[in-house]
């Protein structure tokens, strides 16, 4: 089937089904890409075929023009300062995530990482597919290839090195996904608002070990998404990432109360003639649902009535 048959189809079914879709990108200094994610999004969609509702952007404190862009190809742009302003400003990719569930109206959600090179729309209708035809799937994870350096595979050092043996020592039940740090992925809202969100790098491996402890891992699929092409970091730069894996991990082996007594500090790397002392964010967001409240609501009305 085309993407496009495929894209056609999902729409009737999200029609008959009462639902709608938010696809959500956060992002920071990604004006050379989340432009062309935006358009196609938009065009393919939600102009030719009407699958996706709205398409956001949850601006991370860039220092280049990604909001203009963004708002210029059609997504409603959100700095994340600006939401939820009431309570701690928070950091990090999944704060920026949790936040999106705050500004979004959809049924589904679907996010997306801003950094992709060969981005196409079915990033989105193959994460879409099995929610809006299985009403028992409730989450969707998104795998492919990673190329890097040229080379046809090799791309995701941090799952090689981290996801992996930390879900094969700790969450063996959860060693078949095949990307779990996929930043592309969609759910239900209503599990989603169920769960906690790490604020950082950690947020990923975190949503797929509480989603199937609290779900049930058959309340969870995958989804081919064929190759993804994105820029790639150096090993060194990649250590901050890897242990927000490992906290958010070791977290959830130790159980909730871990959350309050483990409390990591910086990540220290050797380096001549000081250590390279980095501050990554491991905090956590509670679930969104505890945010419904009379005032919240208000507040997220205004959001709402004037998406900017």
């Amino acid at each position: 089937m085309s993407e496009t048959s495929l894209a056609a189809q999902l729409a009737v079914a999200k029609a008959r089904r009462g639902l709608s879709v938010s696809v959500c990108l956060p992002a920071r200094n990604e004006e050379a890409t989340v432009g062309h994610t935006v358009a196609t999004v938009r065009r393919t969609l939600m102009e030719r075929v009407p699958l996706v509702d709205e398409v956001l952007v949850i601006d991370d404190g860039s220092t280049d023009a990604t909001a203009e862009v963004a708002r210029w190809e059609g997504a409603q742009v959100f700095a994340v300062d600006e939401i939820l302003p009431e309570l701690s400003r928070g950091s990090g990719k999944g704060n920026a995530l949790w936040k999106s569930l705050y500004v979004s109206n959809g049924d589904l959600v679907c996010w997306l990482d801003a950094d992709i090179w060969n981005f196409g729309s079915h990033f989105v209708t193959r994460l879409l597919d099995p929610l809006l035809h299985e009403p028992a799937t409730g989450f969707v994870k998104g795998y492919y290839r990673r190329p890097l350096f040229g080379e046809p595979l090799g791309g995701g050092r941090v799952t090689e090195l981290m996801a992996r043996p930390a879900l094969s020592a700790l969450f063996p039940h959860l060693t078949g996904f095949v990307q779990p740090l996929a930043g592309e992925y969609a759910g239900r809202r209503e599990l989603l608002e169920e769960v906690p969100f790490v604020e950082g790098w950690g947020v990923e491996v975190g949503l797929l070990i509480d989603l199937a402890e609290q779900f049930g891992i058959d309340a969870l699929a995958q989804a081919d998404l064929g190759s993804r092409q994105n820029r790639h970091q150096s090993l060194r730069e990649l250590s901050a990432m890897a242990y927000a894996v490992l906290v958010a991990a070791s977290r959830r082996m130790l159980g909730p109360e871990a959350t309050e007594s483990l409390a990591p500090g910086p990540l220290v790397l050797a380096s001549v003639p000081a250590p390279d002392v980095r501050q990554v964010p491991v905090e956590e967001r509670p679930p969104a649902a505890c945010l419904h409240t009379p005032a919240a609501a208000t507040s997220r009305a205004v959001f709402r009535a004037d998406p900017r």
